[in-house]
Formats: C-alpha cells, sequence, structure tokens
C-alpha cells in the first residue's frame, strides 16, 4: 500500500501520526497539536489535508467511456472532458463495493480512489472487461492529492497557482507550470478543492503553508465531515450498505440506463423501503464511541437494538460528541435517544448538516 511521501515532514511540523481508520496501514497526522486552531483554520481560513497516499486507475481506449458508463452508477458517458464526479461500482444486488473520484481526461478517464482500494477496483472493474478496446493501468505512485477547505482556500491557492481562478464544481484544470491538477470538490463533506501535486507534492505543500494554509489532521477532518454528514469508504460505508443508506444520493444517477446494482437502486428510489440510514447523534459525554457500538432503544417497554455507530468526532458546531450511525427506520425523527450499548451514555439524533 503507498504511503504519504509528507510524513517526515509532517512530524517535523509537530504531527502527532495515527492509523487511518480507512486504510490502517497507512499513518497520516492525526492533529498538529492545535486543534481548536486546525478547525478555525477550515471554517473561517483554509486546512490542508495531505491525501497523498490515495490510489488512481486510469482507464484508456476507444471503448472506455462507453464501458464505464455501462457499469458505473454515476455518468461517465454526459461528462465534457475536464470534468468528473463521485462515482460508485455496486455489487449485483445495489450496495456499494467501491467510492472514488472520476475524472475524464482528454485521452484518458482517472478514478482516485481510498488509499488502499485501487488494485482491487481495477480488478474489479476488469472482471466486466471482455473484447472492448480498452486497458487498465494503476497509477498511483504519481497520484498525490492535497486538499483544501475553508472561505481562504480559493485565495491560497490563487497565490501558488498564479491568477484569478474561475473553475465550475469537478472542473479539473491541469497547471503546467506546477505539474498539478486543481479540482473544486467536496472535501470532508464540505465545499473545498483538490490539487492533485504530483511528484511534486513536498513542494508544492510547503508553497499552500507559506501562502496561510494551515495543516490539518484526522481529527479536524472528522469533525467536519461528521458535522456534515459525509460518509467515509471504509469507515462508514461497505458492501452491506446501499448507497441512499449512505446518504450517496449524489454519487449514483437514476436516468442514465442500465448499470450495475442499478435496477435495485432504482427500486429503492421508487417504492422506498430503505431499512436504514446514516444519521447523526449528540452524545451526552466527550468520550469517543467506538464504531460498532449499538444503539438500544426502550420501545414501549422493550428494549431493541435498532442501530450501529461508525465514526466518533468532536463536533464543535455542537460542542459536543456526535456519531454517525445507521439507524432503522421510523426510528429516526430528531430527538429520538439511544442507549450506546452497555453504558449508562445516552445519543440523540440531531438533524444534519450541523453547522
Amino acid at each position: 500500500m503507498k504511503t504519504s511521501p509528507l510524513l517526515p515532514r509532517h512530524e517535523a511540523l509537530g504531527a502527532r501520526l495515527a492509523p487511518r481508520p480507512e486504510a490502517p496501514g497507512n499513518l497520516t497526522p492525526l492533529t498538529f497539536g492545535d486543534v481548536p486552531a486546525e478547525y478555525a483554520a477550515a471554517t473561517a481560513g483554509c486546512v490542508v489535508f495531505d491525501q497523498t497516499d490515495r490510489g488512481r486507475v486510469r482507464v484508456r481506449g476507444n471503448d472506455a467511456v462507453t464501458f464505464l458508463h455501462r457499469i458505473l452508477a454515476n455518468d461517465v458517458r454526459g461528462l465534457a472532458p475536464g470534468h468528473g464526479n463521485r462515482n460508485l461500482l455496486l455489487t449485483p444486488k445495489g450496495k456499494v463495493r467501491f467510492d472514488f473520484d472520476l475524472v475524464r481526461g482528454e485521452e484518458a478517464l482517472e478514478l482516485s480512489t481510498p488509499p488502499g482500494s485501487d488494485a482491487g477496483l481495477r480488478a474489479a472493474v476488469d472482471g466486466y472487461h471482455f473484447t472492448e478496446d480498452l486497458t487498465l493501468e494503476l497509477t498511483t505512485e504519481t497520484h498525490a492529492p492535497l486538499d483544501l477547505v475553508g472561505p481562504g482556500a480559493l485565495a491560497v491557492l490563487e497565490h501558488v497557482l498564479g491568477g484569478p481562478l474561475a473553475l465550475a464544481e469537478r472542473e479539473a484544470r491541469w497547471f503546467p507550470e506546477h505539474g498539478a491538477t486543481l479540482t473544486p470538490q467536496e472535501v470532508a463533506g464540505h465545499p473545498g478543492y483538490r490539487l492533485d501535486a504530483g511528484p511534486r507534492a513536498a513542494e508544492l505543500f510547503e508553497a499552500l503553508l507559506e501562502a496561510g494554509a494551515t495543516p490539518g489532521g484526522l481529527v479536524v477532518r472528522d469533525s467536519l465531515r461528521v458535522e456534515a454528514g459525509h460518509a467515509l469508504f471504509g469507515v462508514d460505508i461497505d458492501e452491506n450498505v446501499y448507497p441512499q443508506e449512505a446518504r450517496l444520493e449524489t454519487a449514483f444517477d437514476l436516468n442514465k440506463g442500465c448499470y450495475v446494482g442499478q435496477e435495485v437502486v432504482a427500486k429503492i428510489d421508487t417504492y422506498g423501503g430503505l431499512n436504514k440510514r446514516l444519521m447523526a447523534l449528540r452524545i451526552d459525554h466527550d468520550d469517543p464511541v467506538p464504531g460498532g457500538t449499538r444503539l438500544l432503544h426502550d420501545d414501549g417497554g422493550e428494549v431493541r437494538d435498532l442501530g450501529m455507530t461508525t465514526t466518533w468526532a468532536f463536533s464543535f458546531a455542537l460542542d459536543a460528541g456526535v456519531v454517525l450511525a445507521y439507524v432503522k427506520r421510523r426510528h429516526q425523527d430528531p430527538g429520538t435517544a439511544f442507549r450506546l450499548g452497555d453504558s449508562a451514555a445516552t445519543g440523540t439524533i440531531v438533524e444534519l448538516p450541523l453547522a
């Protein structure tokens, strides 16, 4: 599994490293020593997150666009070159097998994957490849994204890249003088930017810091995404989850025609019937809540198991601990309270987004 080339620099900046929850074999900054300052930068300035350990699959060939459009859950054929989207490869039963970011280039399609899932995605896509004119290549080693979020992110990028920037959401632009591609997209559930710095990641990371960006770690990333209700592949999303359950409505298209798992996804949209949905619960203490903690509810004198936590984070917006959790239907109203496993602690559903 690829690791971040920036780890020595993070340690020099005082970062405390920890395993990624979505890829435990990879170390990444947990915090740089001042979590409130990192959160303030994300909400009032600019914070940069190291995503240089992400993977990438390149698909090229005369049939690449039509082939991917036929198997993936979101639109491919309708994307103009230089544009992209969040996309999914589903199981035949309509559950999430892979979650990734796709960009359609002039000559190839780039699929940026969470750390460690590049080879799996390549193999899964290749499993649908028979006679089509296309090739699948791992280009992980030249993929080194830096994610920026906050109202000051655009000014920082304009300073580093030189000049005003006017890009539509998910419009990727190549900056040859910097060897980097910039794409406006969600970061931890909030409007942000991805700067794919490639082999010049260390150089561009330093330039971003000099321009006013604050380095951020997992603690703040999870605070932001929990406040937004943003599910993370490998933590909140796996093959047991339908995309609608994980709030992934922007990652699939109900109007593009058939694709793997489409019939199930469309049936859920038409008839409903989701058994669970990712919700946020405010916790009555500040101690971390392990993923997999059961949600117990007194339902007319009967204690029922009605859900499971996936992510805990401290919410600065609520000044309280918050979990993301899958909660069974008919028990998702704001104000519904649950006991957390065998403890005396409780969690109460709150409306998303929190900030």
